[in-house]
């Protein structure tokens, strides 16, 4: 019984075995592989913006550690906006099968509806107990007529931050470097938001341009141009040009000194200096694209306000003390200060910076 059990089995094997092999094609049952991880993130464009930032899903784990969740991808900016020498972190989602388009080297790039651009304020080495300090977390989300905002204040346990419009201070004191340095943190009322990202009627993103985005960036899979893993995630139109204008580190001493001053004002002050802006009726356009041109940055060029204290142009070639440029960039004064949102405090290496350009400018015509 043992021997006939053991051959019905071995015929049984041969006759599954052969048809497994038939070349019919109803015979063949593919391998599907497993669905494509779907991001967590939590979207609803009629509900949003939503009352607490952990509703959106953007992090994973504790949300202070500000680990991305799946599908959201970190950036950033080449030179970078100065606020009061808050860090930040910035990311970008979006839903799946839409992706953003190329305009131009130095315009903001066409993002699809649904697009959520995030960027987090923190301070290290908060006094009086040198820790790290969320204080605010920003999101810029289009919806099908528009961008909307989503101002998010965090709690003292940086465990949840709520949904704020009307704007508020915060008091802090810290360690940079080896300075102490203290403020009266700003956080943004939705009106002020919106003089800084102002374009006529509308709400725009301001750093978001191919110029200031086409370097590399170091991301958990090892470094990548931001640009080229935008396209590799699907959130970017692969037509864009590959002879990009770009704007440089302000920061890299070793570079030519008017290049970085002209990509420190682009991120810091073009977006108001441009048609259609807050300060439109001003001459200067300090867009890296137009800033080639000398009168464009103010050179030699009569203020259109007196200021007083003999500031007769808003950059006189080799006198700092007589431009308006290096006056304000160096004034906390409401009245006076250059940006006139964002900033409390002299950014000390960036007027020293500007201080050094107008000194080796050489005279007007």
């Amino acid at each position: 019984m043992k021997h006939n059990y053991l051959f019905i089995s071995f015929c049984l094997f041969l006759i599954i075995g052969l048809s497994s092999c038939s070349d019919k094609e109803d015979d063949y049952v593919p391998i599907v592989p497993d669905p494509v991880e779907e991001s967590p993130v939590v979207l609803d464009l009629a509900r949003v913006p939503y009352q607490t930032l952990s509703e959106y899903k953007l992090f994973e784990g504790d949300m202070k550690n500000q680990d991305p969740s799946l599908g959201v991808l970190p950036y950033e900016p080449i030179s970078q906006l100065f606020t009061d020498y808050a860090h930040k972190k910035r990311f970008l989602w979006m839903p799946k099968n839409v992706k953003a388009t190329y305009n131009s080297d130095g315009k903001i790039l066409d993002f699809p509806t649904g697009t959520v651009l995030v960027k987090t304020f923190y301070y290290d080495n908060v006094l009086p107990s040198n820790t790290t300090k969320i204080i605010e977390t920003r999101l810029l989300i289009k919806k099908a007529d528009g961008w909307i905002f989503g101002e998010y204040v965090w709690n003292e346990n940086q465990t949840e931050a709520t949904l704020q419009t009307t704007g508020s201070y915060v008091d802090l004191e810290w360690m940079e470097g080896t300075s102490l340095k203290s403020t009266t943190y700003r956080i943004p009322s939705e009106a002020e938001c919106f003089t800084c990202h102002k374009s006529g009627l509308d709400i725009i993103p301001i750093g978001t341009k191919p110029q200031n985005l086409n370097s590399s960036y170091t991301y958990a899979d090892g470094a990548s141009n931001q640009l080229s893993k935008w396209v590799e995630m699907g959130y970017l139109d692969s037509n864009y040009p590959t002879d990009i204008t770009t704007v440089v580190d302000w920061k890299n001493t070793s570079l030519d000194i008017g290049l970085r001053v002209r990509s420190y004002l682009d991120i810091n002050c073009a977006h108001c200096h441009q048609q259609g802006s807050y300060c439109d009726y001003r001459p200067m356009r300090f867009a890296f694209n137009e800033s080639a041109d000398p009168a464009n940055l103010g050179i030699c060029i009569s203020p259109d306000q007196d200021l007083g204290n003999g500031l007769t142009q808003i950059v006189f070639p080799g006198r700092p003390q007589r431009s308006v440029l290096d006056f304000r960039i160096n004034s906390t004064d409401e009245a006076t200060r250059m940006p006139l949102l964002g900033r409390t405090l002299v950014h000390e290496e960036a007027a020293q910076m500007i201080n050094q350009w107008i000194t080796q400018l050489e005279g007007c015509d």
